[in-house]
């Protein structure tokens, strides 16, 4: 018998695993695919207050985000960092004095201590105007954070499943029923088609886009109607320009899009906010949004953007709660829970949109519902606690890449830079005792060796390439479609081996 059980394996759903169990709860989790195999893996990857959010008048949500943005960088400081971004001033767009007040309460609202305050830029001057048309020439720099997104659920789930947390993916919810004071849930593995029970005293809806589905889909649940799902599309090209900033960029429609630098030698561009009504699992760019993106950041590039760069596109749902907004862009970010059973019967607790910067609050409110259901187990934790990897200093990578390169000075420094990076202080459990590039096993292709997919076979969830090559780390980008095939195969062959000790 389970204290909570819960369905979907993305940033809410780990976030709540990983705070519910260090609270002394005894926690389920299941993901019909592989971790942040939806909306979580597919965002622009910023920890953000959401400048644009103030224009909505949403400063609860703002206030919220920003004050999280430090809390999570000193987390996980191998996947969080800095960054800043240039917003250049449109002289047909808004105001500057509207942009300036805009980005005073943003210094102010959320206790900034450690990123650098807003400044203003001349762009005539400043190197990041150099890539853009010469009718820019003032803008405004402010911070926020990057996040890997897939990597930051992976890290809630390790960390949960480290603390006692049951995590099974590849496993669908078929059926849930209650059986007097608790739930009788049915689970089916997508893999083998096995099914089994569980019996859990609390459901948590946690699926993201699928939230609704799961509500009709219980027994004697509410059967509203709560989310709008809205499509974000994002293209990846060629690197633009060499400094380490990032730009956003007004349109004309009143939306705005972010250029960001992206694994080194790419640039992200996204994202775009229209209403989407098909199975979330289908969901893709489409022309309309490809368009959209080139149009809109060669508004501001001096080199356009092409259809035929195009090195990767992604495409997310994402499940916003349904506040009757006109526009899908008004749509509030604000999550909203919801418990459902009477008071006699076991609960279950929805949770409605989200955001990934506010992930780790969210479970805390979360949590407090949980409290009201089962009793107090343990005090908020998460705040100070870091996740796998992320035990070091947030001015300490730099050091952390350096005792890498000096124990292990055969190894090529850009690889140990990368898995650093991905990895952070548990790079050492993929290295081992290895002297030699040979002694990290098979080269898979663009830096990947066996070392490090055993690593993420065991330790990570990873069950086919695809997990490896666009979630666990972005290597897709600089692989053949040959070289994934044959990883494929090597983990379908390793998997038979090794599958009933993996991830425990």
């Amino acid at each position: 018998m389970l204290d909570l059980f819960i369905i979907g394996g993305g940033v809410n759903g780990t976030g709540i695993a990983r705070d519910a169990v260090g609270r002394g709860y005894a926690v389920g989790l299941a993901e019909m695919d592989d971790l942040a195999s939806g909306t979580s893996s597919r965002s622009t990857k910023l920890v953000h207050g959401g400048l644009r959010y103030l224009e909505h008048y949403e400063f609860r949500l703002v206030r919220e985000a920003l004050m999280e943005r430090e809390v999570l960088w000193s987390n996980a400081p191998h996947i969080i960092w800095p960054l800043r971004f240039v917003l250049p001033h449109h002289k047909g767009l808004r105001p500057a004095w509207l942009l300036r007040l805009g980005l005073f309460l943003y210094d102010h609202l959320g206790g900034r201590k450690l990123l650098p305050a807003t400044q203003a830029l001349d762009l005539t001057r400043d190197g990041t105007g150099a890539p853009l048309k010469g009718d820019f020439r003032k803008g405004f720099e402010y911070s926020d954070c990057w996040v890997d997104d897939a990597r930051l659920v992976v890290l809630n789930a390790r960390d949960a499943a480290d603390r006692g947390a049951g995590i099974a993916t590849r496993t669908r919810v078929t059926g849930a029923e209650r059986a007097g004071d608790h739930w009788r849930v049915t689970l089916a593995d997508t893999l083998t088609g096995e099914t089994r029970e569980i019996e859990t005293r609390l459901l948590i809806n946690a699926a993201g886009p699928w939230v609704d589905r799961v509500v009709r889909g219980m027994n004697g649940a509410d059967a509203g109607h709560h989310v709008r799902l809205v499509q974000g599309s994002h293209i990846v090209v060629p690197r633009m320009f060499d400094h380490d900033r990032c730009y956003i960029f007004q349109n004309a429609d009143g939306r705005i899009i972010f250029a960001i630098p992206y694994e080194d030698d790419f640039t992200l561009i996204g994202t775009t906010d229209r209403d989407y009504r098909g199975d979330p699992a289908d969901v893709a760019i489409s022309d309309e949004e490809t368009d959209y993106l080139c149009a809109a950041a060669s508004e501001y590039f001096k080199k356009p953007v092409r259809r035929d760069e195009i090195a990767w596109s992604y495409s997310g749902v994402r499940p916003l709660y349904d506040d009757g907004a006109t526009s899908a862009q008004e749509a509030t970010r604000e999550y909203v829970l919801k418990v459902d059973g009477s008071a006699d019967a076991p609960k279950i607790i929805h949770v409605f949109g989200g955001k990934i910067t506010t992930s780790r609050r969210l479970a805390e409110h979360v949590l407090e519902h949980v409290e009201t259901v089962l009793g107090k187990r343990g005090a908020p934790w998460t705040r100070k606690a870091p996740l796998p990897g992320g035990d070091f200093p947030v001015d300490g990578f730099e050091a952390l890449v350096a005792g890498l390169v000096a124990d292990y000075p055969r190894l090529d420094r850009a690889r140990l830079r990368r898995l650093a990076r991905h990895y952070g202080t548990r790079t050492r459990r993929i290295l081992g005792s290895a002297r030699t590039e040979g002694d990290l096993g098979r080269d898979f292709g663009a830096g990947l060796t066996g070392a490090e997919v055993h690593y993420l076979i065991d330790q990570e969830w990873a069950r086919s390439a695809a997990d490896i090559v666009w979630r666990r780390t972005k290597l897709g980008l600089r692989m053949t479609a040959t070289q994934i095939a044959a990883l494929d195969g090597y983990m379908r062959n390793a998997m038979q081996e090794r599958l009933p000790t993996a991830a425990q």
